[in-house]
């Protein structure tokens, strides 16, 4: 079975939203929507999700399930907005619940459940369901954090930040609960699947070498021409090479607004005693 995918690129956070659509159906899901936020004003907004509203609309489908990857730590997810506006249970991994429960400390949120709410639904290795005539069949690929997992829908799979363009390579594993290790593991099981299988990534960062935005490969391309971990490299090589690369890497932009808001499934933190919300920033003290 071949899925319709349509992606959306916000060029703000480098992140591609994917629809995916069952042609037979018109049954959709969503996968890894952006919420708008500036952490300079404070100002959140919907115009990226809006256009995956839009679109869905004019093509009369009906969603499903709105789905994410991880908790992202470079953007907010629109989850929650995108199911006020088009319907749809939510779900990610099960593993949520490990990165609510290490997070939740930090931020100093107790009113967060460490149980995976609220999503509607939290997805282990190897469940099955469906979109439309479409079978979903989700691999746990931790290693970027604890709970990454990707979605194969058909012939295509929607591996998030795991894998990132060949001429790109992979994912940062230096956040809590990433490992070079794991990632490599993870790596090798999306790339045994059939070779023609299409790879859509979670972000392309557009490398020197290419002028134009790319965001889908195959599983035959990345084991010939993934820079960190093509055919031939080996697991400790990988890791020295992630490992180095990791040390190079600053802090992302929305790192802790992205994270007090995904680990509640994209609901704000809850309002302060004269009303707001407010955004928390762990200080750390230089030398």
């Amino acid at each position: 079975m071949s899925p319709e995918v349509t992606a959306f690129f916000d060029p703000v956070t480098s992140t591609v939203t994917y629809v995916v659509a069952d042609p037979q159906t018109s049954r959709a899901a969503v996968i890894d929507g952006v919420a708008d936020y500036d952490p300079v004003t404070g100002t959140l907004s919907h115009k990226s999700a809006q256009e995956v509203v839009d679109f869905v609309k004019s093509r009369n489908l009906t969603v499903d399930w709105v789905l994410d990857t991880h908790a992202h730590a470079d953007h907010l997810t629109a989850t929650p907005w995108l199911r006020e506006k088009l319907g749809g249970k939510s779900g990610i991994g099960e593993h949520i619940a490990d990165i609510q429960s290490y997070w939740r400390k930090i931020f100093d949120m107790p009113y967060v459940a460490a149980d995976g709410t609220p999503y509607d639904r939290l997805f282990r290795d190897g469940d099955k369901f469906a979109i439309g005539n479409l079978e979903v069949r989700v691999l746990h690929t931790p290693g970027h954090t604890a709970a990454d997992v990707t979605y194969v829908i058909g012939n295509a799979a929607f591996v998030g930040d795991t894998l990132f363009m060949p001429d790109y390579g992979t994912a940062r594993t230096d956040f809590p609960g990433g490992d070079a290790h794991t990632l490599y593991a993870s790596i090798r099981k999306i790339l045994a699947l059939p070779g023609e299988t299409r790879i859509f990534v979670g972000h392309d960062y557009l490398p020197d070498t290419r002028k134009d935005y790319r965001w889908e490969s195959t599983v035959d391309e990345q084991r010939r021409s993934n820079k960190h971990v093509h055919e031939g490299v080996s697991e400790e090589e990988f890791v020295k090479l992630r490992e180095e690369r990791n040390a190079k890497l600053g802090t992302p932009r929305l790192l802790y607004p992205s994270l007090q808001v995904n680990i509640r499934g994209g609901e704000l933190p809850e309002p302060d005693k004269n009303g707001a919300v407010y955004m928390k920033t762990p200080v750390k003290q230089a030398g």
